[in-house]
């Protein structure tokens, strides 16, 4: 069975994905800004949200977010069970180094899941 956590990330990517497609871009990144959250600990599912933050960041012509999700990814990749910035949206337009807050809901989610709890 899945967990909350896991349903909450499937969700998320859904939900972006649907709003992509519809064209809705600012829908969309507020979606892939909360799978990143969820998905910080995870190193495969944290670089997918990178790589669809950088498709939507193509689709949109926004190529700042272009250029700041490629270092993201590898970064996702190499140190997402090392060191993240808990909390952080994973955009180009913050910096991929700063803590941020999250809301009630998210931290509930992190923290009953077995396999990523939150860490500050």
């Amino acid at each position: 069975m899945k967990t909350a956590l896991q349903l909450a990330i499937a969700q998320a990517f859904q939900q972006a994905e649907y709003a992509k497609q519809e064209q809705r871009s600012a829908d969309a990144f507020q979606w892939l800004e909360r799978a990143h959250i969820l998905t910080q600990r995870q190193p495969l599912l944290h670089a997918r949200s990178h790589w669809m933050m950088l498709a939507l960041g193509w689709q949109t012509n926004d190529y700042r977010e272009v250029a700041g999700q490629i270092p993201r990814i590898v970064a996702a990749l190499l140190f997402s069970r090392v060191w993240v910035p808990f909390g952080n949206t994973g955009r180009s337009r913050v910096s991929a180094f700063k803590p941020m807050p999250i809301s009630a809901e998210l931290k509930e989610l992190l923290s009953n899941s077995d396999r990523n709890p939150p860490r500050r």
